[in-house]
């Protein structure tokens, strides 16, 4: 076991690396130079050769790289001049916010998508199991932002229930003061990930439906809780491990469509208006964050099917 987690952190630590260099290539793939990307098309050339100086853009790429991984592997994403603070504070201050959205909605799409899975598995070609396929087909092939505008149409302007807009508070404690401005955001951003949570656990639970093991544990005499619980559903989780484990980016990432339609105050939203506002050390600085995340996620989704699967780690 510990020389499989050794070989999956190297392969992790390596696509890291990977990522860095791309994005380092790409800041300076900028129009004009990284100085006047940042500092904006009207900077004198005194600022930009002050600029360059401060930063060390004068020297030699290879150094420059070494000096941006060495940024960081000290927790330094960068600096947005746009917005006069560090992109790390930019996340420190939204993180909360979106931990809140992808986790609650990756929670409930969990709680809704394994029993709904297994049921349709057990019911299988069965009107509760066409239906359910219908509704899963139905919601993962719309697109989160027609789902959203469905949602804000029915209960906020139709019904008039729900407000539209999520809460506008940048904090998360005033986020909670506010909790039914965030049932649609959260029921969105739910019912898209559990149509595809449960698809995948519906065609897992079905191939170990026809497994020996669930065979033999009915020739014994086991009930069928006993059987779905103690040895299906634990079999079936894997596949379901790994989209959780992909899923990790998704606090700062899956949201990003949700937090623009909603208005949230989310690290997505961040992202969004810096790409378009041309604030590229926070661009930068977010996509090498969530690349980290992505690895790291997988890592997890690796370890997750050794422990859920032994042969795996055998392999």
């Amino acid at each position: 076991m510990i020389g499989y987690i050794i070989r999956r952190i190297g392969q992790a630590i390596i696509v890291i690396l990977g990522v860095t260099i791309i994005v380092f290539i790409l800041r300076h793939l900028l129009p004009g130079s990284v100085a006047r990307a940042i500092l904006g098309p009207r900077a004198t050339p005194l600022a930009v050769a002050v600029f360059n100086r401060q930063n060390g853009l004068n020297n030699p790429l290879p150094l420059q790289y070494v000096a941006f991984l060495n940024q960081l592997i000290h927790g330094n994403l960068g600096y947005s001049f746009k917005q006069n603070m560090s992109v790390d504070a930019i996340v420190i201050h939204d993180l909360p916010n979106d931990t809140l959205l992808v986790g609650v909605s990756l929670v409930l799409a969990l709680v809704i998508a394994i029993p709904v899975g297994v049921m349709q598995a057990v019911r299988r070609n069965r009107i509760a199991d066409y239906a359910a396929t219908g509704i899963s087909f139905i919601l993962y092939s719309m697109p989160s932002y027609l789902l959203g505008l469905l949602l804000i149409a029915f209960f906020a302007v139709n019904l008039r229930i729900l407000p539209a807009e999520a809460p506008q508070a940048s904090t998360i404690t005033g986020v909670l003061a506010d909790p039914v401005a965030m049932v649609l955001p959260i029921a969105t951003l739910t019912l898209v990930t559990c149509a595809l949570f449960s698809r995948y656990m519906r065609s897992s639970a079905i191939e170990n439906l026809a497994q020996d093991y669930i065979r033999t544990a009915r020739a014994k005499g086991l009930r069928q809780s006993a059987i779905l619980y103690r040895h299906l559903l634990r079999n079936s989780l894997i596949p379901v491990a790994t989209l959780v484990g992909i899923s990790m980016p998704g606090i700062l990432t899956f949201g990003l469509i949700i937090e623009q339609l909603f208005n949230f105050q989310g690290i997505g939203l961040a992202y969004f208006n810096a790409a378009v506002n041309g604030d590229y050390p926070v661009v930068f600085g977010v996509t090498v964050l969530v690349a980290a995340l992505t690895v790291t996620g997988n890592l997890l989704a690796d370890l997750a099917y050794a422990v859920l699967d032994p042969r795996v780690r055998y392999d």
